[in-house]
């Protein structure tokens, strides 16, 4: 199993990158926002889900491993594939789409490409329970800005690095100050 590549993007094209790891070429399949923030010749690592089948090996790369845990709970529904898992993250950040899964959102599902109603309605279903709570916004904030996780957060990055599955991370950091440190915000995670 491939973890992860780090490397130069060497080549774009379609929705996949070439990272350039020491001479050999990986090509990965990125959702949209992680294709548009790569940039040729500038250095990259993308967390990989190695998808293996029968007539042919596929590497689904992600800027951060909250969107590679929300891709491998994408595809455990039935009827979605990579490709589909993929279109799904393609919508916006993967917090974005986490969020839109746990507040039950079908409408925002469907948007992505050969995702119809039913797939979509089966994957708020079968995730929403399994995403996290979904994050309120904050309409007291002047800037405007919302109180959902950024999809670099790197506390909720610990947390899972230190082996929390997406949802608990989630449900730690819930409540948790986004303008803590990030060693103080897993520590405040920690202790509940």
């Amino acid at each position: 199993m491939i973890a992860h590549v780090h490397g130069t993007v060497a080549e774009k094209f379609g929705n996949a990158i070439i990272v350039d790891v020491h001479g050999v070429g990986y090509e990965v399949q990125t959702a949209l926002g992680d294709y548009e923030r790569a940039l040729l010749h500038e250095e990259v690592k993308f967390y990989t889900y190695h998808h293996i089948r029968e007539q042919s090996q596929d590497l689904f790369g992600f800027s951060s491993l909250a969107a590679k845990k929300l891709f491998e709970l994408l595809i455990t529904v039935q009827g979605v594939g990579p490709k589909a898992a993929l279109a799904i993250l393609s919508l916006a950040d993967s917090e974005v789409v986490r969020n839109a899964i746990a507040s039950e959102d079908v409408a925002f599902v469907t948007k992505a490409s050969g995702v119809g109603k039913k797939t979509a309605e089966r994957v708020v279903v079968d995730l929403h329970d399994k995403v996290g709570l979904a994050l309120r916004y904050d309409n007291n904030m002047a800037t405007g800005e919302s109180a959902v996780l950024s999809h670099t957060d790197e506390a909720l990055e610990a947390l899972m690095a230190l082996g929390y599955n997406l949802n608990d991370a989630t449900k730690a950091l819930e409540g948790v100050s986004t303008e803590l440190s990030t060693a103080e915000r897993v520590t405040r995670a920690l202790k509940g």
